[in-house]
């Protein structure tokens, strides 16, 4: 008697993910794309740059801390500063 025939899996699709950005917009001088993100884990730190205005925050990270997550304590920072 003969062995039945293997069936093949079907391959998984595999799920294509967004990078996530590390150009945002300025809060001071309104331009799209023009601050930038740097992250430096080995210090903790991280450091954001306007191209245009040359406004610039640093703040603490850690290792699991995305360039958004910098841009958003940068925009918390000055929710507050303005309060």
């Amino acid at each position: 008697m003969g062995r039945r025939k293997a069936t093949k899996k079907q391959a998984q699709k595999k799920s294509f993910m967004e990078p996530l950005d590390t150009l945002f917009a300025c809060p001071f001088c309104q331009h799209e794309r023009v601050c930038t993100v740097k992250m430096d884990y080995k210090l903790n730190l991280g450091f954001i740059r306007c191209n245009v205005c040359q406004e610039d925050f640093q703040t603490h990270i850690h290792s699991l801390s995305e360039p958004i997550d910098v841009y958003n304590d940068w925009i918390d920072a000055c929710e507050e500063a303005n309060n």
